[in-house]
């Protein structure tokens, strides 16, 4: 297996992810890799306090996974690619209420940022969707979204999906990651043929009002807290819920035709090669289109098996879903694919065209993994956050 185009991830550095694998951070059955994330609830309510404290000051201070504008290169289509099976789908889940509408395109509840903090220290976010699963609790997004492949280290910190997410805001709640699934050449190799992933999330959190309290309350306290004007306050929280039953999960397909309308969703941001601008990250975007009926390449990263389609959004976008017979009705369909890298087909410095590992019964192999492992909750019956 192989790899491609502009890794919004930065520079490949295999040695990371290969040490980490090694090490023993990684556990793989078969082709599939796991790793811890959360490790436990106290962990998973520290995750969740890191983002929202000072009103979320953390998640507006995120900027989009770093890029390196002169990878984006053109990609060059060859060959087809043949499914290694039957075609498969399951089934999404959900309400068919939205969570906004632009150009007439009812945008689905599901889809949302994930945050975590990266190798250098800094706040970042890629695009993402809830996916339906037998626990109610999975996100799939892009690899690099989740295994840092900028630094020594196995899974990004700090990760958490707030789906709905606008300026700072969790409508829904926040997710905090409890274990990563992942192909075992992406989490070794960064062979980005494979680069997907699926992570199991606890239940969300919620903040609900504020309250005042003494001191040593508030020292015990383990949530998010301030003090102001010599009086002590702690944020008050709510057990959110599984996150497919807040707000849905989309159906997965795997060895799916090529050629084949889809519609994709994500957050763009940064700006085109030449220094244009058009998207701010606020709020999602979507493209409409056929995906190649071709298997597209970059010799220079090795990728040899992702599909395209003409979009001319920007990095931020990448984790996002592509979703095969998307129903504008329900705001549901199946993710057969996720935004991974970015292309400028007509070498004008303008990004045109993206990319997406194509989705077969290895893909399948690591989503069924991952669809039946329970999380658990971070916010007690009364409110507290789990110590």
């Amino acid at each position: 297996m192989t790899r491609i185009l502009l890794p919004a991830g930065g520079a490949l550095l295999a040695t990371g992810l290969l040490a980490a694998g090694l090490s023993g951070a990684a556990q793989a059955d078969g082709d599939v890799s796991h790793d811890p994330m959360a490790r436990s609830n106290s962990q998973a309510a520290s995750v969740a306090s890191f983002w929202l404290a000072s009103n979320g000051a953390a998640l507006r201070a995120a900027t989009q996974y770093t890029w390196d504008s002169n990878e984006v290169r053109k990609v060059v289509s060859k060959g087809g690619y043949t499914p290694d099976g039957s075609p498969g789908t399951t089934a999404p889940t959900g309400s068919s209420k939205s969570g906004g509408s632009a150009q007439n395109i009812n945008l689905p509840r599901t889809v949302g940022k994930v945050f975590f903090v990266d190798g250098h220290g800094k706040f970042r976010w890629c695009s993402a969707t809830s996916i339906q699963s037998n626990q109610r609790n999975l996100v799939a997004t892009a690899g690099h979204c989740v295994y840092d492949t900028d630094s020594n280290r196995a899974v990004m910190d700090n990760w958490v999906f707030v789906p709905g997410y606008y300026q700072g805001k969790a409508p829904w709640g926040i997710y905090v990651g409890k274990q990563a699934f992942t192909h075992y050449d992406f989490d070794v190799y960064e062979d980005y043929d494979r680069d997907y992933a699926f992570v199991t999330v606890y239940n969300g959190i919620l903040f609900n009002g504020v309250k005042q309290v003494d001191r040593r309350d508030y020292e015990r306290f383990t949530g998010p807290k301030r003090r102001w004007g010599g009086h002590y306050y702690i944020l008050l929280s709510k057990d959110a819920g599984r996150l497919g039953d807040v707000v849905g999960g989309q159906g997965f397909a795997w060895n799916q035709a090529t050629g084949k309308y889809v519609r994709t969703f994500g957050y763009p941001a940064a700006p085109h090669p030449d220094g244009n601008r058009p998207y701010s990250g606020v709020t999602p975007k979507h493209c409409y289109g056929r995906t190649t009926s071709k298997a597209v390449g970059a010799a220079w990263l090795k990728i040899q098996e992702h599909i395209g389609l003409k979009c001319a959004v920007t990095p931020g976008y990448d984790g996002g879903p592509w979703l095969l017979n998307y129903s504008n009705a329900k705001r549901l369909g199946y993710v057969n694919g996720v935004t991974s890298t970015f292309a400028d087909q007509d070498g004008n410095d303008r990004i045109d065209y993206i990319t997406s590992p194509y989705f077969d019964g290895e893909t399948a192999a690591v989503y069924n993994a991952a669809k039946n492992v329970w999380s658990g909750k971070i916010v007690g019956p009364n409110g507290e956050l789990y110590k």
